[in-house]
């Protein structure tokens, strides 16, 4: 059902912007089946369904049970609130874009069910509803209410605001780790929203500091945010460097709503960098520019790659907000307020002003070339013009000129530009936009760098080798890139002792715009390296992120590796017996019995799992009749789901593990369990099993160690 929403949206979005007529024909076709069937839940479905429109499988037995505050199905489901959120939106879109009166009829008859449908929960009880993803539900209701502005609405909308995000960010604090990003990026647009239209302090201030954290803390250079979907801690952030789970799409697109939203309320310039460069450099790159597939995951692992969806195949989230981001490239070029209109981006383009009867025309091939040219084409209006100063854009490097004559301007980076005049058909202003590159550290993990030209994250290509999925199919995990993970230590490093050197050591290469040779750079495990649009690159493996260290730092790095080398000799002398799970003869070796258990590979290692209350694994391990031993145990920190257990020696429990949010962090854990002597006294081999408990999976277990 989600999908369903995200279409309308893209086509309501795409119709305003194109005029394309069989969107609009599309648009209206859904518009009228729809509304059938809302229709049809008010006549059949009345005690629960009046004026619901949602897709979740199950709704009447999820809507009725909950309505009468047994909220067993709706926990079993698969978050109905956010997929329904998608269906309000696209109601939404089509009203706001299209101005059509039906959607918007539409739209407050699903208001008014959400209302109805959560009026017998107490307030606890709708906190506790909220604990599960729901979109931006918030939001919903804020609209509903700017609407009509009838306070039931704005009731429903602060009801539908999940405290525990709400209270920590108008305290204005992070408690974000590991936390679902995209659950609470739309939670938090329908903070702002609530804000804006009550100027409640609570809600500003939520929506002002989720903001600043996120992007100032918490995003890469691409603008993007989220490993596994999750917030990373600070001790954890390294995640971004070994998953191949990367920043996902949606994120980034409820962070440019978000956003928009905020700039509107207070037009401040460092709005206008953020939505440039995670517009470039994330959203532009998500579409694949000859098949149109969306992604999900942008690994900033060293030298891996993205997968794109298939049509009618993959129907992932990012699918259905990447329906919608590309044809919003014109939304936020130009805003204005009253007597001011702000040129937020450079981008090819005509506009409209309609209350002023002024047309204006912007021509510029940004960001191949370093310029833009804004043409007043039609009518004369008094009107101050306010041009962004980027934050990218030396001190005292910005020029402009209006009908040829340089403009005297007080400005600096990260601020707008007034020109205050009468402006007539003809006037021409020319913006001069000089470009240099800089150096961006990863978050938390300073020994890694992204080079920026501009705003223009550079990327480079570094094989084809095992695309594996590159077009996705429709199984469960094929938005994830799932092909050989090349080893990070293998990946081109930079050595420079003066890191911010870097960036001018790279030289254009003649005719091709934004792109660099690293000729002048010592890199280790060299590679042809052009440094490129990151948003120009698919089908490849790639870099994006560079180990970059200076040559006292490159040592330690190889003394760490050294280090690490002998400790795991120091293990072996300690090992009595060893098995690696999932690898076929060291399993046949010890024998192997298992049930309801599944292998795999990760980061080069072999595991194993087992799932469910029968799910089990067991081997035969050599004590060569010795006591004083202890099972060493190598995990994954970061498994999904409930990861409870309990290992056996013999039929006798040994321990109940519980791996469940354990850990983490993207990085293998050692735990070691001692032994007690009466397990293996007289013995000279033991049988080791792990067994999941009910509704949860034994391990992954990567390999096994019985030591002394």
């Amino acid at each position: 059902g989600h999908v369903g929403g995200h279409y309308l949206s893209a086509l309501a979005m795409n119709y305003a912007g194109t005029g394309n007529i069989e969107c609009k024909k599309r648009m209206e076709y859904m518009l009228a089946e729809l509304s059938a069937c809302q229709d049809a839940n008010e006549k059949n479905n009345a005690t629960w369904g009046t004026g619901y429109l949602g897709a979740v499988p199950g709704s009447k037995k999820i809507w009725s049970t909950f309505l009468a505050g047994d909220f067993a199905a709706f926990r079993t489901a698969w978050v109905p609130f956010y997929n329904i959120h998608k269906m309000y939106a696209g109601l939404r879109d089509v009203w706001l874009y299209t101005g059509d009166t039906k959607a918007k009829e539409m739209f407050l008859k699903f208001c008014d069910w959400g209302i109805s449908i959560t009026a017998a929960l107490s307030d606890l009880q709708m906190q506790t509803v909220l604990d599960i993803e729901h979109g931006g539900m918030n939001e919903t209701f804020a609209d509903a209410y700017e609407m009509t502005h009838n306070d039931k609405y704005l009731i429903a909308a602060k009801r539908f605001s999940h405290r525990m995000l709400l209270d920590a960010m108008a305290a204005q604090k992070d408690n974000l780790d590991n936390k679902h990003a995209n659950t609470q990026v739309p939670k938090v647009v329908g903070f702002e929203r609530i804000g804006e239209l009550t100027n409640d302090a609570t809600y500003k201030t939520a929506g002002n500091f989720f903001w600043t954290t996120v992007t100032q803390n918490r995003s890469l250079a691409f603008g993007g945010n989220s490993r596994r979907e999750s917030f990373p801690s600070i001790t954890s952030s390294t995640d971004f460097v070994n998953d191949v789970e990367g920043p996902e799409s949606c994120n980034s697109y409820n962070m440019l709503k978000l956003t928009a939203d905020l700039f509107r309320v207070n037009p401040l310039a460092q709005y206008a960098d953020y939505y440039e460069r995670t517009l470039y450099n994330h959203i532009l790159s998500t579409q694949h520019p000859e098949n149109g597939g969306y992604v999900y995951f942008t690994p900033a692992r060293p030298r891996h790659y993205r997968v794109y969806s298939s049509p009618n195949e993959g129907m992932w989230c990012c699918v259905g907000s990447g329906m919608e981001n590309h044809g919003k490239y014109g939304q936020f070029i130009y805003t204005h307020q009253k007597d001011e209109l702000y040129v937020n981006l450079f981008i090819a383009s005509e506009l409209n002003w309609r209350n002023k009867k002024v047309r204006i025309r912007q021509q510029t091939v940004f960001p191949n070339e370093e310029q833009s040219k804004i043409t007043v084409t039609e009518g004369s209006a008094d009107f101050t013009l306010k041009i962004r100063y980027p934050s990218w854009v030396s001190n005292g490097a910005l020029r402009i000129s209006i009908n040829g004559k340089a403009v005297n301007f007080v400005g600096h980076p990260s601020s707008y530009v007034s020109l205050k005049r009468r402006w007539k058909k003809g006037d021409v202003i020319l913006i001069s936009l000089p470009m240099h590159n800089t150096i961006e550290h990863m978050p938390n993990v300073p020994n890694y760098i992204a080079v920026m030209h501009g705003p223009v994250l550079l990327g480079a290509k570094t094989g084809i080798e095992d695309l594996k999925g590159l077009v996705a199919d429709d199984g469960r995990w094929s938005h994830i890139a799932s092909g050989k993970k090349l080893p990070v230590n293998k990946a081109p490093i930079i050595i420079e002792d003066n890191i911010s050197s870097i960036a001018k050591k790279l030289k254009p290469v003649p005719g091709q715009p934004l792109h660099f040779k690293a000729t002048s750079l010592q890199l280790i495990n060299p590679t042809n390296v052009v440094f490129e649009p990151f948003y120009k690159i698919h089908d490849s493996r790639y870099m994006m992120y560079w180990m970059a260290l200076s040559n006292k730092g490159y040592k330690s790095y190889l003394d760490s590796i050294s280090i690490i080398e002998k400790q795991k000799l120091e293990l072996e002398k300690r090992t009595i017996d060893f098995v690696a799970p999932g690898e076929q003869q060291p399993e046949a070796d010890h024998f192997i019995q298992q049930q309801r258990s599944n292998k795999g590979n990760q980061n080069d290692e072999f595991w194993r799992d087992a799932q469910g209350e029968d799910g089990y694994f067991s081997y035969q391990l050599s004590t060569n009749n010795q006591t004083g031993l202890s099972l060493f145990v190598r995990y994954w920190g970061a498994e999904w789901g409930n990861r409870k257990f309990d290992i056996y020696i013999d039929e006798q429990k040994l321990v109940t593990e519980d791996n469940s949010n354990r850990w983490n962090l993207s990085a293998f854990q050692n735990v070691v369990y001692t032994i007690p002597d009466a397990m293996t006294n007289g013995k000279d081999s033991i049988r080791i099993k792990f067994k999941a408990s009910p509704g949860s999976t034994a391990g992954a277990v990567y390999y096994i160690r019985l030591i002394k």
